[in-house]
């Protein structure tokens, strides 16, 4: 069951390149201004706080200016003190309702099922803005641990009006089964950054082949 509607979630870069944020911030500016994008993640989990906060500093208003929601990894608490628009946590990470006490009712939090859907009606009923399946696919910037059949999408598509994202190793050239299947958001990374053509040029294919 396809949703009426796939947009494009960004993830960062495991790891920022040389330079940092200053030097990622045209590349991240080349991206969001080729197609729609819909959220950026900010994912940055061997960084210090301080190289966060910077991060987040830099990168936050090239989102914000565009409408695209500025999102924290696992962090509530430095979403919060960063001003970001919401925070995702995983299963290992802060609970949903710790992360909700800290952001507040106004902010986005949204939730990694893996593939559970035990997990996101639970994530779903708590409250949450939406709720994460994967890894679809193999990723080169996250370990799979539960493979996920693309049947789940349609699954919570009959069942939910939470929206679902998908997440893993998605590409421009595997992300139309997704798509096909119910999938709101496209969260995407190394799809995105390591594109032969460039970032730019990967949103737009992606644009193509979501309809936005």
């Amino acid at each position: 069951m396809r949703a009426e509607t796939c947009q494009l979630y960004l993830i960062s870069p495991p790891e920022l390149p040389d330079g940092g944020a200053f030097v990622f911030a045209e590349t991240l500016t080349a991206a969001l201004d080729a197609g729609p994008v819909a959220s950026f993640q900010l994912r940055l989990k061997d960084a210090t706080d301080d190289e966060i906060r910077q991060a987040c500093e830099v990168l936050r208003p090239i989102a914000q200016y565009r409408d695209v929601a500025f999102i924290m990894n696992d962090r509530p608490d430095l979403a919060v003190d960063t001003g970001c628009d919401g925070v995702h946590v995983g299963q290992e990470d802060t609970t949903y309702g710790d992360a909700r006490r800290i952001v507040g009712d106004d902010a986005i939090v949204g939730v990694t099922c893996k593939a559970s859907l035990d997990l996101a009606f639970e994530a779903g009923e708590a409250g949450a803005d939406y709720v994460a399946f994967g890894a679809f696919f193999p990723s080169t910037t996250k370990k799979i641990t539960t493979p996920t059949d693309t049947e789940i999408l349609s699954w919570w598509q009959q069942m939910m009006t939470i929206p679902c994202v998908a997440i893993g190793g998605i590409t421009v050239d595997n992300c139309e089964t997704l798509i096909d299947t119910g999938a709101d958001f496209l969260a995407v990374g190394g799809g995105v950054w390591n594109y032969s053509d460039g970032p730019a040029a990967a949103v737009r294919a992606f644009s193509e082949r979501t309809g936005a």
